[in-house]
């Protein structure tokens, strides 16, 4: 039998592991490199170590293209409505910085009006909700 670690086109992996590491690797898209622990709990050593190299080669194809600072394709996955949106913090994570340098204290229940593609990842993580008007 064949270890998650080989990739599938070397090993015949059975279809519902197959299918397995296709949600992992939809994982990385929707919550980011950091997986909660919620998630993770229900992975095996080796789902975990299939997800991290995973994360790992986009980081590096992410890092190669784009120019200097390289392309997030993780961002702006649908077209956004508009480039600033307003956010609630659900819980407390603590200093943010804007990119005009500015930091703002992210507290649980206080709002903000934030460029949409710095907060979509804290709102993937369940840290930041989108406040609909």
């Amino acid at each position: 039998m064949c270890s998650l670690l080989i990739p599938w086109w070397v090993c015949p992996v059975s279809s519902p592991r197959y299918d397995r590491l296709l949600r992992i690797r939809a994982l990385r898209w929707e919550y980011g490199s950091v997986l909660p622990n919620t998630i993770q709990f229900h992975m095996s050593a080796e789902e975990v170590e299939w997800f991290n190299r995973y994360k790992k080669s986009l980081a590096t194809y992410m890092r190669s293209v784009g120019g200097e600072e390289g392309l997030d394709l993780t961002q702006d996955i649908k077209p956004p409505k508009s480039l600033y949106i307003e956010v609630r913090c659900l819980k407390d994570h603590g200093e943010f910085e804007v990119d005009d340098g500015t930091t703002i204290l992210l507290k649980k229940n206080s709002q903000h009006f934030l460029p949409r593609w710095k907060c979509e990842q804290l709102i993937r993580q369940g840290v930041l909700e989108h406040v609909l008007s």
